[in-house]
């Protein structure tokens, strides 16, 4: 049966653009150079793709067929391996396996009752020593409806944040404001947040 983001994903062209999230290039210098990399829902591939022509070792997670074979195209054409995994975000935390980088860009259709389970996840995915980065939105982006869910208690705080991993080393934590212009799905002045920490 064709689930939602298959039909999200159905349209022409790319939903999000194919330039990967600004966030992931001002935040890439916290990654581990070259690591082995797991980008969880990554829909059309637009970061697992920049990544791997960076030289990482990428592995990327999306539930979406459609999207996934929008993203291996987008990887022949760049010329880059990418291994493309169909599988829920909700089944991330059931691998003992550990990552140099754990990459999660606007997962923000994770409701909030689910959040605990994705972030521990996210953290376990993260070898010691290893970068998880987070770049998404802050409740404030509901207001401004250029991308994201309408629901505020879909967003990130960075008190939640700094809250779900105390137990990691923060090196960044800020929300800020700035104009996307990241395809269709993600146009126009965003409220959004940046975070990484070490494993």
């Amino acid at each position: 049966m064709e689930n939602f983001w298959d039909k999200r994903y159905a349209g022409a062209g790319f939903l999000f653009g194919t330039k990967p999230a600004a966030g992931l290039i001002a935040l890439e210098p916290h990654l581990v150079a070259g690591g082995k990399t797991l980008v969880v829902a990554d829909g059309e591939g637009r970061n697992s793709v920049y990544l791997a022509s960076r030289g990482y070792e990428v592995r990327a997670t999306d539930y979406s067929q459609v999207a996934q074979t929008k993203a291996k195209a987008l990887a022949k054409e760049a010329g880059v391996d990418v291994e493309f995994v169909l599988s829920d975000i909700y089944d991330s935390g059931r691998s003992d396996e550990v990552y140099d980088n754990v990459v999660a860009i606007f997962i923000q259709f994770v409701p909030p009752e689910r959040m605990v389970e994705i972030f521990t996840a996210l953290a376990r995915a993260t070898r010691a020593g290893g970068t998880l980065l987070i770049h998404g939105y802050t409740p404030e982006q509901v207001a401004l409806g250029t991308g994201g869910p309408g629901n505020p208690d879909h967003m990130y705080t960075p008190d939640m944040l700094a809250d779900a991993f105390s137990h990691m080393q923060i090196t960044v934590n800020r929300a800020y404001t700035a104009t996307l212009d990241e395809g269709r799905g993600h146009s126009g002045p965003s409220a959004l947040i940046d975070f990484v920490a070490k494993g």
